[in-house]
């Protein structure tokens, strides 16, 4: 539907269509009720066509004709909104017919571009150097403990800490803050498996 005409028809509020036949003046005649309007713009439609009629009956050139006129004119402008066409509302008491636009909500502004973070050197170089020494003296350790047991122990404790670690070094790599302490983890690991073969031999 292109654009509808707001008229009060007796005491009904009525939409007249430009795309059909029948009705009145050959348009197509349609009760507020039927378009998603809700229910309170259209009580609030046939209550201004109700106190219209009223005001046409008694005294149409008063200023009660005048607030008519402006709460049609009103009412007009929340269907045009609602339904996203022009309407063209008819005055009941005086006859003129005004174009009302529908109100479009305003685009959002864009938002401003994040200014790209500086990478913290210093604080996660310290961080990754803190997480290989912990690594490095816990894997090293272990393995020494259980070397003087059975050498194969060590080396069966290094590959079970290396699988245990390494899913959760995969998933934190990427995180701003967790990503060093994987890449201190890492190269824990990588020493702890150099030290090894000083551990058995």
């Amino acid at each position: 539907m292109s654009g509808i005409q707001l008229r009060a028809n007796g005491e009904r509020a009525v939409l007249v269509g430009d795309d059909g036949a029948g009705g009145v003046d050959g348009a197509a005649v349609t009760e507020p009720g039927r378009l998603p309007l809700g229910t309170e713009l259209t009580d609030a439609l046939h209550e201004w066509a109700k106190v219209a009629a009223a005001v046409g009956r008694a005294e149409p050139g008063t200023a009660a004709g005048a607030v008519v006129s402006r709460r049609g004119l009103q009412l007009a402008g929340r269907v045009a909104t609602a339904l996203g066409v022009v309407v063209r509302y008819v005055d009941p008491l005086s006859g003129t017919e005004s174009v009302v636009e529908p109100v479009r909500a305003p685009a959002p502004p864009p938002a401003p571009p994040r200014p790209p973070e500086p990478v913290p050197w210093l604080t996660g170089l310290t961080v990754s150097a803190a997480s290989a020494v912990l690594v490095v003296v816990t894997v090293v350790t272990l393995a020494v403990t259980l070397a003087e047991t059975y050498s194969l122990l060590a080396l069966a404790s290094n590959a079970v800490v290396t699988a245990g670690l390494l899913p959760s070094l995969w998933l934190i790599h990427r995180q701003p803050i967790w990503r060093w302490v994987a890449y201190g983890v890492a190269v824990g690991i990588g020493v702890a498996w150099l030290a090894l073969p000083f551990v058995l031999f």
